[in-house]
Formats: C-alpha cells, structure tokens, sequence
C-alpha cells in the first residue's frame, strides 16, 4: 500500500509536469505575446505571460517568489513522504497532495529556465530558443506562461448602480495554464472529499503506528 501510494504520487507529480512542459512551449514558440486563438466563443487559447502567481496574479517580488515557489514543492514533497508512510491516509488524498504539488513545480520551470533559454520579442515576433545565458531574463526570473481563457459569460451593470453602473462584467476573465489548473483541481478535491484528513491521523493511529514502528 505504502509502495503503490509513493507511485502513484510520482506519476501524478512526472504525469502533470511534462503535460504543463509541452504545451507552454508549444504555445511560446507557435504563438505571440498576446496572440489570441478562439476555440469556441466561451475557450480561447490567448498567449499571455505573468511576473505572479496562479492565475496572473502578483505578490512580492520575482525573486521572492521562484525562492517561495521552491521552498513550497520541497515541503510538498516531504509531506507526501510522510502521507505515503501512513496507512491512514486514501490513495485519493495523497493523489490530490501530488496535483497540487505538480501545479507548483510546473510553474518553477517557467521562472527558473525560461528567461534563460527563451527570447521575449515584441509581437508579432515569435520567441525562439536561444543558447543558455542568451535569453531574456537571468535565473530565477523568468516569466510564466499563461494560455487557457474562459470567457463564459459577461453582461453589463444597470446604470442606476453605485459605483458598478454602465461597467460590464465578464466571466472569468484570469488566464491560466495546465499547472494552475493542476493546483486549483487537487485542493478542490481535497476539500469536498477528503476535508476530514485534513486535520491529521488521529492519535489512537498515531500511537498504533508508532507501536507498530517499535515491533
């Protein structure tokens, strides 16, 4: 059970990290900065690149935030050691940890290679690959790749609203890639089925496990 959870982690983790690899270089060295492809009227594949976070948004500054990213997979990783040492813990919960941890990593390879190995010109000009050191940006500072946009909706406020009248509302307008996507489904899953481990083994498993541990 332990071995098969370790596994399963690993290729969830391999698994995402390639997918997420593929198709933001795909999407930088096919598309322009801002080049917008409509799919159908409510997905669109739109090239945009962010300084932040999932979702585009920003916090702190690039530097702190590679170093973060960094620091949160490596204790993502030694969780998932531990979760897959305990009997307690469903393959399921240890599957969502892994999502989550792979959305993470993913997003690291934008920041710490790419603007090494990348060119950034100005549309309509398509990045290339360069030699190392050559690109735009130095390590750690490299911008991540956004592509997935999802416009379901929008409508506009009546114009007797305070503040809000006459402006329109467009839902959901943040750009994201596989990896986000990867973060955002794992703690959703986590959260409606798996709530319940969230707070830990209880103690009557910790002592058995301990127990068992000494024999």
């Amino acid at each position: 059970m332990k071995t098969s959870k370790a596994w399963l982690a690993s290729a969830i983790i391999l698994l995402v990290i390639i997918i997420d690899q593929l198709i933001k270089v795909w999407v930088k060295t096919r598309m322009y900065w801002g080049e917008d492809f409509e799919i159908f009227s409510w997905f669109h594949i739109r090239f945009v690149q962010n300084n932040g976070m999932a979702f585009g948004m920003e916090f702190g500054s690039k530097l702190f935030l590679t170093l973060f990213r960094i620091v949160a997979v490596g204790v993502l990783i030694w969780i998932i050691c531990r979760l897959c040492r305990k009997d307690y813990y469903p393959k399921g919960f240890v599957a969502c940890v892994a999502l989550i941890t792979a959305g993470a990593a993913g997003n690291i390879f934008d920041c710490v290679f790419y603007g090494e190995i990348f060119t950034n010109p100005y549309p309509p000009q398509i990045a290339q690959f360069v030699p190392w050191g050559e690109g735009y940006a130095p390590i750690f500072h490299g911008l991540v790749v956004d592509m997935f946009y999802f416009p379901l909706f929008s409508f506009q406020w009546p114009d007797w609203l305070p503040l809000l009248g006459g402006k329109t509302f467009s839902f959901f307008d943040p750009v994201f890639n596989f990896a986000d996507a990867a973060i955002s489904v794992g703690m959703a899953i986590l959260i409606i089925f798996y709530s319940k481990y969230l707070g830990g083994a209880p103690k009557e498993n910790n002592v058995e496990a301990d127990n068992s541990a000494d024999k």
